[in-house]
């Protein structure tokens, strides 16, 4: 069968699927402009005095205006400049836009503890006008609170096929207290139970870690996506949360070849831009290169989503 490959195809009335997300070879180079708190924080660990709500959404938006024209998607949330970046016409024509649709628990300066659904996205006013998909994030962990995440998840699935546009799933694996106290926690061996647990529930889209953190031999690395690959139930991507960004583009290639459709990254295009003073300037010498070889390596490796699918046994 053959992937629906352009972007730009209406579908009408029928749901929106993966294929939105995807570039004419049917695989995905996407960018993540989600974050909130932890953006703020890499502001002012780059030296900015004031981070109000403005610094991060302009700089959402020089994100979105430089980086788009080369993506084939843009995650981003409602909370910091969802409606202005797409009512603006700030996407470049032919990338899908994903709306953030997870309340994250999240302390000043910390790491997202928990996260539930957002109750504005889930409202039935919410305007998904030009939305192409809804995105959750799930902190996954081997606790009494297993049940419970994978009813969140499910009913996440099911809320985005009834508004009629793809869902997109990224389980996030952390330890318990005990597994730390036992010496017991396997990073790797969770990110595919969770993939076990939780890409059976659907979701057009599976965006999971990487392994080993993009670290080891290439050899080693290209196993370790292997054995992700056979345990996860729908096409899937890879995020750089976690993996330095000299190690990104070797870390996509081996997931890719070991079978993703691609990547949904936001760290490690721009982190690094991040504070900087011309900041347009900087996503054009600094961000703009690294999206370009990134979807270089996923045109060239990736297995586009309707092969994934098919393989799978998804459509």
């Amino acid at each position: 069968m053959g992937c629906v490959n352009d972007p730009t195809v209406v579908t009408g009335a029928r749901r929106i699927g993966p294929e939105r997300l995807a570039g004419r070879s049917g695989t995905m180079a996407m960018v993540a402009m989600d974050q909130r708190e932890s953006l703020r924080t890499m502001f002012a660990e780059a030296g900015q005095r004031d981070v109000g709500d403005h610094v991060l959404i302009d700089f959402k938006r020089c994100v979105t205006a430089e980086l788009t024209p080369y993506a084939s998607a843009l995650l981003v949330d409602h909370q910091y400049g969802l409606r202005g970046i797409v009512d603006d016409g700030l996407v470049a024509p032919g990338c899908a836009v994903i709306a953030a649709a997870d309340h994250l628990e999240q302390p000043p300066g910390g790491q997202v503890e928990d996260t539930g659904l957002d109750d504005q996205v889930i409202a039935p006013g919410f305007n998904l006008h030009r939305v192409d998909a809804l995105k959750l994030l799930v902190i996954w962990r081997r606790d009494e609170h297993r049940d419970e995440r994978v009813e969140l998840a499910r009913r996440f699935v099911a809320l985005a096929e009834e508004r009629g546009v793809a869902s997109v799933l990224e389980p996030v694996v952390r330890a318990t207290p005990a597994e730390l106290a036992a010496g017991s926690w396997d990073r790797e061996a969770a990110i595919r139970d969770a993939a076990r647990e939780l890409s059976v529930l659907g979701p057009d889209l599976y965006k999971v870690q990487v392994p080993l953190e993009g670290r080891g031999e290439n050899e080693t690395l290209l196993g370790e996506c292997q054995r992700l690959d056979e345990v996860i139930a729908t096409p899937w991507v890879v995020l750089s949360q976690g993996v330095p960004v000299p190690l990104f583009p070797e870390a996509v290639r081996a997931a890719c070849m070991a079978g993703a459709s691609g990547f949904l990254a936001g760290r490690a295009l721009w982190s690094d831009v991040v504070g900087a003073a011309d900041q347009r300037a900087a996503l054009r010498e600094v961000s703009v290169p690294r999206l370009r070889r990134l979807r270089q390596i996923v045109d060239d490796h990736a297995r586009p989503w309707c092969e994934a699918a098919a393989h799978k046994g998804h459509l």
